[in-house]
């Protein structure tokens, strides 16, 4: 598209995003957030328990304070040690299934919020879109499992690539730069297939990229500026006193949910600013039926 066509695309996502409540939705989804996080995080302790790698947990707690604001990660740290330490032998299957039922209910919000995001009524039954909000909970969850890998093996993993596969030496010292490009590829595609298989727009995988760039650009500025925020000018333990951490987290995830639905709006202005305007369905409305209209003999007799 050319630079003009681009403006038409944040003026139209801008409207869209007052038009259609897009911070209302991002509030309801930061309720799921918080309901889906503990459990995921507990989830993953558990599993990482059987891996041979020591302290691999805390190691994704540290890689994940690297993004998250401080007050917020203090909270996410103090609840997980709680439950985790007393109960890590336990936990393994009723965390999987407390994460896969709310996971599953915020990704089912998730689906709504896209359909609104992209002007587009919900033509599929309940049935199917569950079962995509439980397929989806899987998949990018474990796209997200794998870009927190990717940056979990360190440096270190480059020089064994290297050995493995006859790797030249330079891969070996570019490695600690591109595992962070290889890690954010696939925080961009998994938001990229949020935005793909969510709504009911049927569109090609790569339309998504612009949306899926600008909202994991957003969100890692962002989650940095709240941390700049939270940490030098709000004083939330004054205000809210012990639940102050709480807010923050609370704030984060508000926020992280709205560039996700913010970049819905960008990929959707596109659709109609390169198509005609309208976005085909994924599943076509069934026909409305007319009534039967009745013969005037058997209406006189």
């Amino acid at each position: 598209m050319r630079a003009k066509d681009w403006g038409r695309v944040l003026h139209i996502a801008m409207a869209d995003t007052q038009k259609n409540h897009t911070m209302a939705f991002a509030a309801g989804l930061s309720y799921y957030f918080v309901l889906s996080l503990f459990p995921a995080l507990i989830t993953l302790s558990a599993v990482v328990r059987y891996l041979p790698v020591p302290n691999l947990f805390d190691q994704a707690l540290t890689m994940m304070a690297s993004f998250v604001p401080a007050d917020s990660m203090g909270v996410v740290r103090r609840v997980v040690h709680d439950v985790v330490t007393p109960h890590r032998g336990a936990l393994l299957s009723f965390g999987l299934l407390g994460t896969l039922w709310t996971a599953s209910s915020g990704f089912a919000s998730v689906i709504e919020a896209l359909n609104v995001a992209y002007n587009v009524p919900e033509t599929r039954p309940y049935w199917k879109t569950r079962g995509l909000a439980v397929l989806m909970t899987f998949g990018i969850g474990g796209l997200l499992l794998v870009a927190l890998g990717v940056m979990l093996v360190g440096p270190g993993f480059g020089q064994w690539l290297a050995g493995v596969f006859h790797l030249s030496f330079l891969w070996a010292k570019l490695w600690p730069f591109l595992r962070w490009m290889v890690s954010g590829a696939f925080v961009v595609i998994a938001v990229e297939a949020t935005y793909f298989f969510g709504p009911n727009v049927r569109q090609r995988f790569w339309n998504t990229a612009a949306g899926a760039v600008f909202a994991v650009a957003a969100w890692l500025a962002l989650s940095y500026a709240l941390g700049f925020y939270f940490q030098n000018y709000a004083n939330l333990n004054r205000t809210y006193g012990a639940l102050g951490g709480a807010i923050a987290l609370l704030t984060w995830l508000y926020w992280s949910a709205f560039v996700v639905l913010l970049g819905a709006e960008v990929n959707g202005a596109v659709l109609q600013v390169s198509g005609n305007g309208n976005l085909p369905l994924k599943q076509i409305p069934p026909r409305e039926v007319k009534p039967r209209s009745v013969p005037e003999s058997d209406v006189a007799a």
